[in-house]
């Protein structure tokens, strides 16, 4: 029996350096394939997902916009959403498959595992066990993957300058289980060390207290971009 196509679509922008390591997580999986989705990089982030041998579309710049527009183009009767800074774990794609296969499920994610070291990172990755599991609300660093009908019936991702993945699955919860995968990703740390994990944790929480409350999602991306950057 011919198993179901998988399409891992990575949006990217600058990610030259990380992208390498995401794809060397692929080989081994079976009936995969993979779209990287550019948003005008200033690197060599194309050339270096074209010279490992994966398909590259162009996108306007947007992490929403990317993930629409790479799914569009996937052929898979899955999808699964990647950040170009995660590595997936060996046997993922058999994870997907009997995870999706569970009644009543509609979308899935894996564990989150952060590649550094410290005692604070660890109580990151049990926070957002304990809200994946009993909240069913993983976010997107944890690789979110679904079939390409549910995603096409609930519309693809909403237009949003950011907080895209929260939103697609408060959605998908009003369908049925967003269950989590036994396996667990390796995401980068660098999110955490550029702003600190107590700054970063707040200001996540911030994020979706202002986007539930209703506030404009623009305002909030400007103030989490500016939080982002360096003082003077």
């Amino acid at each position: 029996m011919t198993l179901p196509l998988i399409s891992i679509i990575i949006p990217t922008l600058n990610e030259a350096r990380n992208l390498p390591q995401t794809l060397a997580s692929l080989p081994g999986a079976t009936n995969v394939e993979v779209v990287v989705v550019d948003g005008g990089s200033g690197d060599q982030t194309a050339a270096v997902a074209r010279g490992l041998g994966v398909r590259v579309i162009e996108s306007a710049p947007g992490r929403s916009r990317q993930l629409n527009a790479g799914a569009t183009v996937a052929t898979g009767d899955m999808l699964l959403f990647l950040h170009a800074d995660t590595r997936l774990p060996a046997g993922f794609d058999g994870a997907m498959r009997r995870t999706l296969a569970q009644p009543g499920v509609v979308a899935g994610a894996f564990r989150l595992a952060i590649d550094g070291p410290g005692r604070g990172l660890r109580w990151v990755e049990w926070g957002v066990s304990l809200r994946s599991r009993w909240l069913q609300m993983p976010y997107g660093d944890q690789g979110i993957f679904l079939t390409a009908e549910t995603f096409r019936a609930l519309g693809g991702f909403p237009d949003l300058p950011m907080m895209e993945d929260f939103e697609l699955v408060r959605r998908l919860r009003k369908r049925g289980k967003v269950a989590i995968a036994p396996t667990a990703v390796m995401t980068s740390d660098r999110r955490w060390q550029r702003l600190g994990i107590l700054r970063t944790t707040l200001a996540n929480q911030v994020m979706i207290a202002g986007y539930l409350l209703g506030l404009d999602p623009h305002k909030l991306a400007r103030w989490y971009k500016d939080l982002g950057k360096p003082r003077q």
